[in-house]
C-alpha cells in the first residue's frame, strides 16, 4: 500500500520565502514563452509567479511539460495585455496565451468561497462561487490574494510560487519539505477538498505514480469511500483525465493504484466485472500488457494511439458480450459481434466520453480481427490494403499472447505474409486454398441457411 506514516497537519503552515541563492530554479529551466508572459505582467505592474507543476518539477530535477502562471490580474486585464490571449472556462475562468501550439495558462489568484455576493471593486469584477448539495464546486471565480490562492491549491507540492520580480520561491504550505520527503499531501480537510472536486482523487494517484511518491494517510483515507463521486464528473473531463493517468509514462503503476483505491472501477465499470482477486483474467492480463507496452513506447518518445489502448482494454468484455448475445438470440456470431461492439462502446462513453474518431478506430480494429482469419482467395491481399491493417495486425499479435495455439499460428502467418514478396504471398494463399499450409485455423461460425429450392419448370 502506497501510504506514508507521517501525519503532519498543514492547516496552519509557516510561510517560507526562499531567496534565489538557496533554490535550484534558473530562468534557463523556464520556457521562453512563459518568461515573456511573466515579464510582461510584471512590467505592467501586476504580480507574476510561475506556479504548480513547473516549479515542482524543476526543483525535482525534471523537465516540466507545462508552465502555469498565477497573477493578481483578472482574466479581462490579462486579455488587454496580450493580443494572443483567449479566455476559457465557466467553472474556472482562465487565460490562455497562445504561441503557435505552445499554450501558457494564466490564472488569477483564487480566494475563499462565500455564500454572500462578492463585492465589485473598480474593474475587479467577481462571480460568486457555487456548490452542489454534495459540496462539488460548480463555479469558482472568486478572486483573492496569493496566500488565499496557495490555500486553495490541491497539494502542498503544487503550492510553490517562483517570483519573477526577485527570483525567490514562496512556500505557503511546507511544500518544499514534502518534496524532500516525497509525500503527496492535500491542503485542508481531505474529505471537503475531494467533495469540492472529486478529480483531486485521481490527481493524488497520478502524482504518486508519476513522481514515485507516497500518499500521506489523511490524504489517502477518504478516497476509497468517496470514489463513487467520480460518477458525477462530466464524461468529457474524465476522458482527458484518463489520458493523463494511463498515457503519461507510468500507466501501469497508476492503474495498480487506481485499482487499489476503487477509482479505476469508476472510470471503467464494464471492466470491473472481469476483475479477479489474483489478476488472472484475460482482461486483466490484457490491461497489464497494453499499459506496460504503452509505458515502453513513451519512454522511447514513440507515439501512442488512445484508440488502440481502449480497444485492448475493452476487447474481452466485448467478446464475452458477443457470445452472450449469440447464445440468447440465435444471431450469427458476426452479427452478435457487431451488436456487442456498439453496446460496449455506448456503455463506456457514459463514464469516459471517448471521442468518435477513437471509437471508430476501435470498431475498425475489432472488426478486422474477424477478417484477418479469412485469408483465402484475394482476402489476404485486400486485408493488407485496409487503412487500419497495421494496428489490426498488432492487435492480433497482442491477443496471441493470451489465447490458443490457433491464434498464435494465425499471427505468425500474417507476420510472414508481410515480410515476403508477392510471389511467395501467392504461394502462401495457395497453400491455404489447398489445405496444405497455414496451420490449424479456428472454424468459422456460419449462419444456418436453408437449401435453395429448385426452380419449377414453366408450363407450356
Amino acid at each position: 500500500m502506497n501510504i506514508d506514516n507521517s501525519t503532519r497537519c498543514t492547516e496552519e503552515p509557516d510561510l517560507h520565502i526562499i531567496p534565489r541563492q538557496e533554490h535550484g530554479i534558473s530562468r534557463k529551466d523556464i520556457s521562453e514563452n512563459a518568461l515573456k508572459v511573466l515579464y510582461r505582467l510584471n512590467k505592467a505592474g501586476y504580480d507574476a509567479y510561475l506556479v504548480g507543476g513547473g516549479v515542482r518539477d524543476i526543483l525535482l530535477g525534471k523537465q516540466p511539460k507545462d508552465f502555469d502562471i498565477a497573477t493578481n490580474a483578472t482574466p479581462e486585464e490579462i486579455k488587454q495585455l496580450f493580443r494572443n490571449c483567449r479566455l476559457i472556462g465557466r467553472r474556472f475562468r482562465l487565460a490562455h496565451i497562445l504561441f503557435g501550439r505552445d499554450v501558457i495558462e494564466v490564472a488569477t489568484f483564487r480566494g475563499h468561497h462565500s455564500d454572500k455576493p462578492a463585492p465589485q471593486t473598480g474593474n475587479k469584477k467577481q462571480a460568486v462561487s457555487a456548490q452542489s448539495q454534495e459540496g462539488m464546486l460548480l463555479r469558482d471565480n472568486v478572486y483573492g490574494s496569493i496566500d488565499e490562492d496557495a490555500e486553495r491549491r490541491d497539494f502542498t507540492i503544487n503550492a510553490l510560487y517562483y517570483n519573477i520580480d526577485d527570483y525567490s520561491v514562496t512556500d505557503y504550505t511546507n511544500g518544499v519539505q514534502d518534496l524532500n520527503d516525497r509525500v503527496i499531501r492535500l491542503i485542508g480537510d481531505p474529505e471537503t477538498r475531494y467533495r469540492e472536486d472529486p478529480v483531486r482523487m485521481l490527481r493524488a494517484i497520478r502524482f504518486a505514480a508519476k513522481l514515485d511518491m507516497t500518499i500521506e494517510p489523511k490524504t489517502a483515507e477518504p478516497i476509497h469511500e468517496l470514489s463513487t463521486l467520480l460518477r458525477d464528473i462530466p464524461a468529457a473531463r474524465l476522458f482527458e483525465e484518463s489520458l493523463k493517468l494511463l498515457q503519461s509514462g507510468q500507466g501501469y503503476a497508476t492503474y495498480k493504484l487506481l485499482r487499489e483505491y476503487n477509482l479505476f472501477q469508476q472510470l471503467f465499470p464494464i471492466l470491473s466485472e472481469h476483475f479477479t482477486e489474483d489478476n488472472s483474467s484475460n482482461t486483466e492480463k490484457m490491461i497489464e500488457f497494453i499499459l506496460k507496452a504503452t509505458d515502453k513506447r513513451l519512454a522511447k518518445d514513440q507515439r501512442v494511439n488512445p484508440a488502440f489502448m481502449y480497444a485492448a482494454m475493452l476487447w474481452y468484455p466485448m467478446t464475452t458480450r458477443a457470445e452472450e448475445i449469440a447464445f440468447a438470440s440465435g444471431l450469427a456470431y458476426y452479427d452478435a459481434f457487431m451488436v456487442a461492439a456498439n453496446d460496449i462502446l455506448d456503455e463506456q462513453v457514459k463514464s469516459i466520453a471517448i471521442p468518435r474518431r477513437h471509437t471508430t478506430t476501435v470498431r475498425d480494429i475489432w472488426q478486422q480481427q474477424l477478417r484477418l482469419s479469412r485469408r483465402n482467395g484475394k482476402r489476404a491481399f485486400k486485408a493488407m490494403e485496409h487503412p487500419k491493417f497495421r494496428a489490426s495486425y498488432d492487435f492480433l499479435e497482442m491477443r496471441s499472447h493470451f489465447e490458443d495455439d490457433d491464434l498464435r499460428d494465425l499471427a505468425q502467418w500474417w507476420k510472414e505474409f508481410q515480410q515476403v514478396d508477392n510471389q511467395k504471398r501467392n504461394k502462401m494463399v495457395q497453400q491455404l486454398n489447398d489445405g496444405s499450409g497455414g496451420g490449424n485455423r479456428r472454424p468459422r461460425r456460419r449462419r444456418p441457411h436453408q437449401r435453395r429450392r429448385k426452380p419449377q419448370a414453366k408450363s407450356s
